[in-house]
């Protein structure tokens, strides 16, 4: 959602850092296509003023012009404003209420009130382990009750029965009864929107608060919206009294400004973020991340979170066993890549590493995409059991079929052996005992050399070291083919077999050619 921004302001603050010294028109002449920028971006005026001017200030003090790199402390000082605007503490859904702890959704009809009710169920249900019941409140959308009664089967989420002729406050109380008896910890209350702010709308909601008497009032806002959010986000607060803010479809190309202007006007936090249709892509908001993000920074602590909760340690092991004895086969090569597809695929966890952004034009000439990982599934696939367990079978004629059967062609099967014979090779000479792919990393942290758990693994996280310019720093001691690295991913080189791109040893088609 933030590339655009990204750009602009990465190029700004580029030709800041590489200057000698920094006068106050240098620094005049910045914030000036900063202000572009984020007005380009579709923040609201009052808060792109308040940004470059606390910027400013700071900019031209006595601290930015002792400095030894006087271009790299505004860089540090337009992140921490970025942090700021953004909401200095990132908070989460606050449970801490008697139960059924009632959780009101609000927003306009199409922000995604519905989906993002259930993505916040599913996670309540399966991360926190809470009992939940979701009830549909919007008596005018054809079919709404019915949709939120789907979604409930498909995750196994209770949903409130449906009751003809009721009005919203009272499916409200029914909602809050049916939950105290039935011994709920959360109540989600999905109310209805229109396409436009409108006094029904606002007295409708005013009156269900009244009935439920909500712990949380979530807005669910539409990350697309520009410039409207605002005004959005303000009425609501004014009317319903607003504890959080749900931004969705922040995988989408928005530019981003609703983010900074929302929680900039009303005070109120940003809480969640939906990053996808499916119902397990809703995050915790990191204003700290985002930010990192936003300036090219990347986002190593995100990276090493999702490792730990989409990898299952049990079969790391097991699998970073095989690889050490030299027993790793095409199965646990199809195990690593769809790990990774989990992850949020090469474009999902590209974007969390550090100075990424600045290669966009190389990796997009390069042809790295998601569907580099499918192709190279497709063809593990189209191998029998036999040849995914024995690589070495495979002579011209089964090479052939394989391709045949994958849609791919025969030297995309090579690619593929010697990708596998990479990683089984590189695997063997990391040295004895149980040392799976994160180990070094885990070494290097003082963890030991064994392979980590998901709680050493978040510690890790914790642990990451950050230059003087707020940038994230992996250990310079890892071992050889985790440096520059997908964590737990290693090897995966020249996958795509087309120019790859120094540094980055670790992501499939981008490492050191040999």
């Amino acid at each position: 959602m933030f590339d655009n921004l990204s750009e602009k302001l990465g190029g700004i603050l580029d030709r800041l850092t590489r200057r000698g010294a920094l006068t106050e028109a240098d620094v005049d002449a910045a914030m000036r296509e900063v202000r572009r920028a984020l007005l380009e971006a579709d923040v609201a005026l009052e808060v792109v003023r308040s940004f470059t001017e606390q910027v400013r200030e700071q900019a031209v003090g006595a601290t930015v012009v002792k400095s030894v790199t006087p271009g790299q402390m505004v860089v540090k000082i337009v992140h921490d404003q970025l942090i700021a605007t953004l909401g200095a503490d990132g908070q989460t859904i606050d449970l801490n209420a008697p139960a059924p702890v009632p959780i009101m959704m609000v927003g306009l009809q199409g922000s995604g009130k519905t989906t993002t009710t259930a993505k916040l169920a599913r996670r309540l249900t399966q991360r926190d382990k809470r009992k939940v019941l979701m009830a549909s409140l919007d008596i005018y959308r054809p079919a709404a009750m019915e949709q939120l009664a789907v979604l409930g089967r498909d995750l196994d989420i209770a949903t409130l029965p449906i009751v003809e002729g009721q009005k919203p406050e009272q499916i409200a109380r029914r909602a809050i009864e049916a939950g105290r008896l039935g011994g709920y910890d959360v109540v989600l209350l999905d109310t209805a929107g229109r396409t436009t702010l409108d006094e029904d709308m606002m007295s409708e909601a005013a009156n269900i608060k009244a009935a439920a008497h909500p712990h949380e009032v979530l807005l669910v806002a539409d990350s697309l919206t520009g410039q409207d959010a605002v005004n959005l986000a303000r009425s609501f607060d004014q009317r319903v009294g607003l504890t959080g803010i749900v931004l969705t479809r922040v995988d989408g190309d928005g530019r981003g400004g609703a983010a900074l202007s929302m929680r900039a006007v009303t005070g109120k936090p940003i809480k969640l973020i939906g990053t996808g249709e499916k119902t397990d892509a809703l995050e915790d908001f990191h204003p700290d991340r985002i930010a990192g993000r936003i300036l090219g920074m990347g986002d190593v602590v995100s990276l090493v979170e999702k490792a730990a909760a989409h990898i299952d340690a049990e079969k790391a092991a097991r699998v970073a066993e095989k690889m050490r004895k030299g027993q790793f086969d095409l199965n646990d090569m199809r195990d690593q890549l769809q790990q990774m597809a989990k992850m949020g695929g090469i474009g999902g966890l590209m974007g969390m590493m550090p100075g990424i952004a600045k290669m966009k034009n190389q990796i997009a000439n390069a042809g790295i995409d998601d569907h580099i990982l499918k192709r190279q599934m497709a063809i593990i696939d189209s191998m029998t059991r036999q040849e995914r367990k024995h690589p070495d079978v495979l002579k011209a004629s089964r090479k052939k079929r394989i391709a045949a059967g994958s849609g791919q062609k025969v030297e995309d099967i090579n690619k593929l052996l010697k990708m596998h014979r990479n990683m089984a090779d590189m695997m063997k000479m990391m040295g004895s005992g149980k040392r799976g792919p994160m180990a070094g990393i885990a070494q290097a942290m003082g963890f030991g050399g064994g392979m980590p758990s998901p709680e050493q693994m978040k510690a890790m996280a914790d642990k990451l070291p950050k230059g003087a310019d707020g940038l994230p720093q992996l250990p310079k001691d890892l071992p050889p083919g985790l440096r520059g690295g997908l964590p737990n991913l290693p090897g995966l080189t020249g996958i795509t077999g087309k120019p790859t791109l120094p540094g980055l040893g670790g992501f499939p088609g981008l490492g050191k050619k040999k």
